[in-house]
């Protein structure tokens, strides 16, 4: 079976299109959908990413970002046996975790927060200055030469 890597394609959308999400899904790379994650733009050029990390402290969850690569990883301590009383059923997931996510140039991260048992990442699209595209104004008729200052047209015959 062929494999497609659309890593290239991520580069020119903000990070998170959902058509290239849809494919690498499709192509069957056996990650699960846990923990479950939402994405929102909050600004024009600011996002938030949430996921959903009930039952793990801060201490137990790591954020990296790598070059255009976001990193959620979360691991539980292997010692329970502070907690009182026998587990009849367990329906609250306490695996550890790995989630990427593919970040588009000039995508950073600014900030992270544990609240309610959502993690928050924060990120901003900074595009520098050079990068930006400029408006060029559109004039009628033939060419205008550069004007000439005083004192410098003996500089340029010479």
């Amino acid at each position: 079976m062929r494999t497609f890597d659309l890593t290239p394609f991520y580069r020119s959308t903000v990070g998170f299109d959902r058509l290239f999400s849809l494919l690498d899904q499709a192509s069957g790379d056996g990650s699960s959908g846990y923990p479950p994650y939402n994405i929102e733009r909050t600004g024009e050029n600011e996002f938030r990413v949430s996921v959903a990390v009930s039952g793990f402290s801060q201490n137990e969850i790591s954020v990296v970002s790598k070059e255009n690569t976001l990193t959620i990883k979360g691991e539980k301590a292997a010692n329970e046996n502070g907690k009182q009383g026998e587990v009849l059923y367990r329906g609250i997931a306490s695996r550890a975790f790995e989630r990427t996510f593919h970040l588009a140039d000039f995508v950073q991260v600014k900030t992270a927060s544990l609240e309610n048992g959502l993690l928050h990442v924060d990120l901003v699209r900074e595009i520098p200055e050079a990068k930006k595209p400029r408006n060029i104004p559109v004039t009628t008729g033939p060419a205008q030469p550069a004007p000439v200052i005083e004192g410098q047209s003996d500089k340029a015959a010479a």
